[in-house]
């Protein structure tokens, strides 16, 4: 019986404990439980300022001779001579392969003997006409004679000139793919021609920036493993956008000369589209992003206010607002999740664009 009286002692004490203890937390202050009094969080801010702002593209292009052709016979033959040192310069009108033409020459022959006998003929009848001893028929007749055996003469000699391959400008002779007595045909490659002294570059860039390119307009360009920036001038542009790419093709003639600009190279070409001095850059960490729009925090009377933007170009830490922010304005880069509008704002740094 004691042994209860004990444990229901002890049970009661337990309680009184208990009460007294919740009794003294009622009594505390609001602050002290985290409650309204509790510091509110401090945030980082960002005054914004105009700045420059020079947008620029970035695509790959190609490093071409300003002028290179495949060399092929016009007609088919037998080499029977040939001028292509590999590697080397050569001038406008060389000859480089000559075909077999002796059987043309002597065709030639034959109608330069029937030329001149003919052409004796018409003068002697040109001296009957004068005393009516021939008819004006046959004098007419043996006149178109001459005339058409001239025109052969012509026609035979433009064959001629077809057994040989000239170079079609100044230039470097590739590999030769032929050696002498080959047979060739108008489909044989008989080696690659390039001019030396020009390069172009081409490239394309996307759909929407085609309206920047201007003719004349200045592009830098770098290749693999050379940091040194060189410079090419726009010098024409595709008709009308690839519409399986959505690009437009553009050709830029190089202005500098290296041993390193060698065509086919790739290079890696960075153009200047425009330039703005007024323009407004914030932060990327101060933007909210949502479904169909863009945000951001603006301070105004020590209260958050979002507010809604526009972008542009986007760089590596900033982005362009064209629209809803002004110079001038502060807006919040850290603590984002925590703020909603209308609350207020307290500021642990604000830092200042500067150009």
């Amino acid at each position: 019986m004691s042994t209860r009286i004990n444990h229901l002692y002890i049970i009661i004490f337990t309680l009184s404990i208990i009460t007294f203890n919740s009794c003294k937390k009622s009594d505390q202050k609001p602050d002290q439980m985290g409650g309204p009094g509790k510091p509110q969080l401090k945030v980082e801010g960002h005054i914004v300022g105009s700045k420059l702002l020079t947008e620029e593209l970035s695509v790959s292009g190609t490093l071409m001779p300003f002028d290179e052709v495949e060399l092929k016979p016009e007609i088919a033959g037998r080499v029977v001579k040939m001028n292509l040192p590999e590697g080397r310069f050569v001038k406008s009108g060389t000859l480089l392969v000559k075909l077999y033409d002796e059987d043309l020459q002597a065709s030639l022959k034959k109608l330069k003997s029937q030329v001149a006998l003919q052409e004796k003929i018409y003068q002697r009848q040109s001296e009957l006409m004068k005393v009516n001893g021939i008819s004006q028929n046959e004098y007419d007749q043996t006149g178109l004679l001459v005339n058409s055996l001239k025109a052969d003469i012509e026609y035979q000699k433009a064959i001629i000139r077809k057994t040989e391959v000239l170079a079609p400008f100044d230039g470097i002779i590739g590999l030769r793919n032929i050696s002498p007595g080959a047979l060739v045909n108008t489909s044989t490659i008989l080696s690659t021609f390039r001019s030396n002294n020009r390069l172009k570059l081409d490239f394309s860039i996307p759909e929407k920036y085609s309206s920047e390119i201007k003719t004349g307009m200045i592009v830098n360009f770098k290749l693999n493993n050379d940091e040194k920036v060189y410079k090419a001038s726009i010098i024409a542009t595709e008709t009308g956008i690839d519409k399986n790419t959505r690009n437009l093709r553009i050709r830029a003639l190089v202005n500098d000369s290296s041993a390193k600009l060698v065509s086919g190279s790739f290079a890696n070409v960075s153009l200047k589209l425009r330039e703005n001095k007024n323009a407004i850059l914030v932060p990327t960490m101060a933007i909210i992003p949502s479904a169909r729009k863009k945000s951001v925090i603006v301070a105004k009377n020590g209260l958050a206010i979002m507010k809604e933007i526009k972008t542009g170009v986007r760089k590596s830490s900033e982005i362009e607002v064209i629209e809803g922010l002004s110079a001038g304005d502060t807006i919040v880069t850290s603590g984002l999740l925590f703020l909603k509008d209308g609350m207020p704002v307290i500021f642990s740094s604000v830092k200042k664009d500067t150009l």
